[in-house]
């Protein structure tokens, strides 16, 4: 967390701060905006390798004072207009194609604004997988499902216990009950005190229609902005004939115990 103050610069209402951060996720809250930040994200990664990655942002839910900008060159692109309120809307571009450039917008009272966002960097193929597939509720492929296994930030055996639809976010709310735990990059997936189950939720498109049912499924996905976000998810008898398919032929991605 990367945490300014517009107070500071007070006489100096013009001034342009510069920020460098390192870590390959974060926030900035710039609290009573004034002037301007330039924000340089600097991943501890070689600098061959800053053109495969994609930068995405998510502004607070009462981000407010301030224009946010990609700067190249002296040139601006407008990417979050001051006021804009867009639920979980989450901005992404190339690295290569700037850094961002935040100016705190003319206000009566700064001390009642505070513009904010998380960030992170992430390779080109998975920011492809979140945000500019094709078809985001398309069933996958056998051999994408094989591959989501041995990929993904989570896979977990699970029903539907029941879903919730946010309309205003346009987003549905899996809430899945885990019957088994293969892996999980952060905690999403907890034991609940009361029943002793293991419980989570995954997010996906409101477009995609998830209604509750019956059955097991397999679970894949990636962990964007702290939540799950779903990826394949094949009936769970179906990745078993997949998985024992592609193991009896040599050709399975990596080793998964599947009953």
């Amino acid at each position: 967390l990367f945490s300014s103050s517009g107070l500071t610069h007070e006489s100096h209402r013009k001034d342009v701060e510069q920020v460098y951060l390192r870590c390959s996720e974060g926030s900035i809250e710039w609290m009573y905006p004034t002037g301007a930040l330039i924000v340089n994200l600097r991943p501890n990664i070689s600098p061959a390798s800053y053109k495969h990655l994609t930068v995405c942002i998510k502004p607070f839910k009462d981000s407010a004072g301030a224009n946010i900008y990609l700067e190249k060159t002296g040139e601006l692109k407008l990417l979050v207009r001051d006021g804009e309120r867009s639920p979980s809307r989450v901005y992404c571009f190339g690295y290569d194609q700037g850094g961002l450039f935040v100016e705190a917008t003319p206000q009566q009272d700064i001390s009642r604004k505070i513009t904010g966002f998380q960030y992170e960097l992430m390779s080109k193929g998975i920011a492809a997988d979140l945000h500019t597939a094709s078809a985001p509720c398309r069933p996958c492929s056998d051999t994408e499902v094989l591959l989501a296994v041995c990929t993904s930030d989570f896979v977990i055996r699970g029903s539907i216990q029941n879903v919730t639809n946010e309309a205003e976010e346009q987003e549905s709310i899996i809430h899945v009950g885990v019957n088994k735990l293969y892996r999980q990059k952060s905690k999403v997936f907890q034991l609940t005190g009361e029943s002793g189950n293991w419980r989570g939720q995954i997010k996906t498109l409101l477009e995609c229609g998830v209604k509750p049912g019956d059955g097991d499924f397999l679970f894949t996905g990636r962990m964007h902005f702290g939540e799950a976000r779903l990826g394949c998810a094949p009936r769970f008898k179906d990745f078993q004939r997949m998985y024992k398919e592609a193991k009896d032929k040599g050709l399975n991605p990596c080793e998964i115990g599947p009953d």
